[in-house]
């Protein structure tokens, strides 16, 4: 089905440290884009997975994985081999923020509170999605609390994305920690997919049965 395909996938969370001992992080495990390897290793495809900080383990001789840390340590490996894939499957929870000052020493309890000012992470998707040839294909992910669709759907616009999986922290037993998921497949040809609780790696099959139809 994705024989001969090199596909880039992005699984787990990433950490942003504020000293030596701490970070900023986000109960991503990794589960779905190691799931989402598994199933395009699979199916005949070469995959580059790039993973955060996780405690999954995948071991096929189609699966090349390489482990980062930060947000600019993802975004460096993904620009970096993006352009020889046939396309990517965003999947990784890639924090928004980090902060601007690292401290070089752990950060010692005070009276006084303690503020932290954070920058903006540079964005993978749109920055994949503006290197994105007509060959290549573009999957991303959403997670949303509220208004899911419409922030999905506009997502998908902004950045060039072929299709997205939208996640809601609303349904039982789906994202993070979970060995299930819920998801709905929003496509940019206006198509949309609502699928039933199922474990992660049988909705890897389904997200990857919609990209070889696609």
């Amino acid at each position: 089905m994705l024989q001969g395909k090199k596909i880039l996938i992005t699984a787990g969370p990433t950490y942003e440290r504020i000293d030596p001992v701490r970070f900023i992080g986000n109960y991503s495990t990794g589960k779905m884009g190691f799931a989402l390897a598994q199933v395009c290793a699979d199916a005949g495809a070469e995959v580059l997975l790039v993973a955060g900080p996780v405690q999954q383990f995948i071991e096929h001789p189609h699966v090349k994985r390489i482990d980062v840390e930060s947000a600019q340590q993802m975004f460096d490996v993904v620009m970096g081999h993006f352009p020889t894939c046939d396309g990517a499957i965003l999947c990784a929870a890639v924090a928004d923020f980090t902060p601007i000052v690292v401290a070089n020493q752990k950060l010692k309890r005070e009276k006084d509170n303690l503020v932290i000012e954070l920058k903006p992470t540079q964005d993978i998707a749109a920055a994949v999605g503006k290197l994105k040839t007509e060959k290549q294909f573009l999957v991303g992910f959403a997670l949303e609390t509220n208004d899911e669709e419409a922030h999905a759907l506009d997502k998908m616009r902004r950045k060039n994305l072929d299709f997205i999986v939208l996640n809601s922290l609303n349904d039982a037993q789906a994202c993070f920690g979970y060995d299930t998921n819920k998801i709905t497949i929003l496509k940019a040809s206006g198509d949309k997919k609502i699928f039933e609780l199922k474990s992660k790696l049988d909705v890897a099959k389904d997200i990857i049965n919609e990209l070889a139809n696609y």
